[in-house]
């Protein structure tokens, strides 16, 4: 895990307007949240595992899932999660269990971030401070 330091820290934003504005640059919250925190995550790149930016937030001013939820910014970070290959050995095999569990754990879920995209993290975050800053 890679910190980037950003004028958004510790800034405050209504939760919808921030999907809105962040979604059309690539960004999603996908399954990483909760009631009271989450992530927009940036997907760098793919080939030997994935590459993220993510932007924690938490919650201010009501549940996440709540009508005008607001919500705070922490520090914008680099991760990487690399996955195995094959079988995971943790996997069960039941029809339900399988409809929900289809992906592999990860062989190391905070990886060493590969050093050409750490200017690209660097980058992005700049163009999320534009945008929200216009």
């Amino acid at each position: 895990m890679i910190e980037i330091s950003s004028s958004l820290e510790g800034k405050h934003y209504q939760l919808y307007k921030l999907e809105q504005e962040l979604k059309p640059l690539g960004y999603s919250i996908g399954g990483n949240w909760d009631y009271d925190h989450g992530y927009f995550d940036y997907k760098i790149d793919d080939e030997v595992g994935y590459q993220f930016l993510r932007l924690p937030f938490t919650s201010v001013d009501g549940q996440l899932d709540s009508r005008g939820a607001t919500v705070k910014f922490g520090k914008p970070f680099l991760l990487s999660h690399k996955y195995q290959i094959g079988l995971d050995d943790h996997a069960s095999t039941g029809n339900l269990s399988g409809s929900f569990n289809q992906f592999s754990e990860p062989q190391d879920s905070d990886a060493s971030f590969p050093e050409e995209y750490i200017e690209v993290g660097r980058e992005l975050v700049k163009e999320l401070e534009q945008t929200l800053f216009h």
